[in-house]
């Protein structure tokens, strides 16, 4: 739908809006997939954020919107069915909200249990995230420098 440039604290985010189904939208920042629940619904047609400008007039649309189908009556879906999860496996992801330092693996990796595969720094301290399973790595979601929330996935292990 749209897409929108933010600094917070410093941080660049961007942040494109995909879909809004009632009271429910699904959001990209930086790339990784969000689910977010507003506190009220809107009619996404008829207002397509322009909230998020009225309250910040210093953040402009980085481009204008496309014009999207309707939305047809489906489910919501969990983030983790999100298009980034959409890779058979099981999800490793982030134990606190930091930034990524190191991926020490790549697709079609094996790796044990226990195995360091992402350094994600945390109020300066660098946190080893180990794998929880042996598996090949199937899918990798983050770079190194991508800043990443708690719970966002990280990478998937088949």
């Amino acid at each position: 739908m749209k897409t929108y440039k933010y600094k917070v604290q410093g941080v660049d985010y961007e942040v494109e809006i995909t879909e809004v189904e009632g009271k429910i939208a699904k959001v990209n920042v930086n790339g990784i997939p969000f689910e977010i629940e507003m506190q009220k619904p809107i009619n996404a047609a008829k207002h397509p954020v322009l909230a998020a400008t009225k309250r910040n007039p210093s953040v402009a649309p980085v481009e204008t919107p496309v014009a999207a189908a309707p939305a047809a009556a489906k489910p919501a879906a969990p983030a983790a069915a999100q298009p980034a999860a959409a890779v058979s496996g099981n999800a490793l992801k982030a134990p606190l909200p930091g930034t990524i330092t190191a991926v020490n693996v790549k697709v079609g990796d094996t790796v044990s249990a226990g195995q360091v595969v992402i350094v994600l720094e945390a109020m300066k301290m660098q946190n080893n995230i180990e794998a929880e399973q042996a598996g090949t790595v199937t899918a990798i979601h983050v770079n190194a420098g991508d800043t990443v929330m708690e719970g966002s996935v990280l990478l998937t292990i088949g």
